[in-house]
């Protein structure tokens, strides 16, 4: 167990792993300056006074404290990359350091302020250090102690999230495999060449299905990968399969997971071309406008009355759903419904600025 939290305490915490957050954000700021305030305010409360509210009072100890809480946030925000390199155990006693010496200054210069107008030096109140100090030691150790339960929490987070994406993530379902497999052997002894292309293709569909699900694509690397995939169901399908792409107003460098518009090609050919005998069309149209990105694909359905939507499909749709959800936040969207004899798909998400 020592030698555990000997090991903790001595190596640096770098990246996420520090416990220290930036202090130079406006958020911590005008945290630290409210919870030193509501300090403050308690601390006044609890002062007997028989002429009712002290205002005073309230206003001296805050000029007070605030000086001390600002000054302390600039000087740990400066320290910061310099105690991220630094031991554990080191980067803590910085911190202490730095609260408790400025609190000290303070009231030694709060005493020479008051003190001014008189003859001589202001008496060293050894008492009244150790009482300022003290406090200073017990808010800076619940500080730090908030602080490192705020990291855990977002560390948690972060994996419960990385968790929830890795479980909501679009597989390839087995039957398009089999059916792969099917057609690459029937073109194998034909047309090698395209075998062997359609191999590539295949694996470059699972090397998107297995990759890190957090980790966010382009749009030109999804329209390759659907360009694949849909070179693998042409193979199978013939001329049942025809695709019409208006996405020239999409920039190649977009922002966008892998694995977000193939499920919806998918699903497109599984519950709307596949049933028919003569096939049908797929339609795939692209915006990107006013920072949000738009796409929209549309497939012909069977001969038949409305159909209700597969429960595959609805969970792929739910699946998209969510990972734009959460790498996007909730203004994300994924909408489905049919009119008339074609079936419609629509996925819509912000996104500032393009990458390079």
């Amino acid at each position: 167990m020592k030698n555990g939290l000997w090991s903790l305490l001595s190596k640096p915490q770098a990246g996420e792993d520090f416990f220290l957050p930036d202090l130079c954000s406006s958020v911590a700021v005008f945290t630290l300056v409210v919870l030193a305030e509501l300090m403050v305010l308690v601390w006044v409360l609890a002062q007997p006074a028989a002429d009712g509210f002290d205002w005073l009072q309230l206003a001296l100890a805050s000029l007070f404290v605030q000086w001390i809480v600002l000054l302390s946030a600039a000087l740990l925000c400066r320290l910061r990359n310099w105690m991220r390199r630094r031991a554990l155990g080191l980067s803590i006693a910085c911190c202490y350091a730095v609260v408790v010496g400025l609190t000290l200054l303070f009231t030694v210069l709060a005493d020479w302020v008051l003190y001014q107008g008189m003859a001589g030096h202001p008496p060293l109140r050894t008492e009244q250090l150790l009482r300022h100090g003290l406090i200073a030691l017990i808010m800076t150790s619940l500080l730090l102690r908030y602080f490192y339960l705020q990291q855990q929490w977002q560390l948690h987070n972060q994996a419960a999230l990385q968790a929830r994406l890795q479980s909501l993530q679009s597989r390839i379902r087995p039957h398009f495999l089999f059916n792969s497999l099917n057609s690459i052997v029937s073109l194998i002894g034909s047309q090698p060449d395209k075998a062997e292309s359609a191999v590539l293709d295949l694996s470059d569909l699972f090397r998107a299905n297995l990759t890190d699900v957090d980790a966010i694509a382009t749009w030109a690397e999804e329209y390759r990968l659907c360009q694949g995939y849909l070179r693998i169901e042409q193979y199978r399908l013939g001329e049942r399969l025809r695709v019409d792409w208006q996405v020239d107003e999409l920039p190649p460098g977009l922002p966008m997971p892998l694995l977000t518009l193939q499920p919806l090609l998918e699903n497109a050919i599984l519950h709307g071309l596949q049933p028919s005998v003569d096939g049908g069309d797929i339609q795939v149209r692209g915006h990107y406008r006013q920072g949000r990105v738009e796409l929209l694909v549309s497939n012909s359905c069977p001969q038949q009355a409305e159909l209700p939507v597969h429960r595959g499909a609805s969970m792929a749709l739910n699946n998209i759903r969510a990972r734009l959800a959460a790498l996007f936040g909730p203004s994300a969207q994924v909408d489905a419904w049919q009119d008339g004899p074609r079936y419609f798909s629509r996925l819509v998400y912000p996104c500032k600025q393009p990458f390079n």
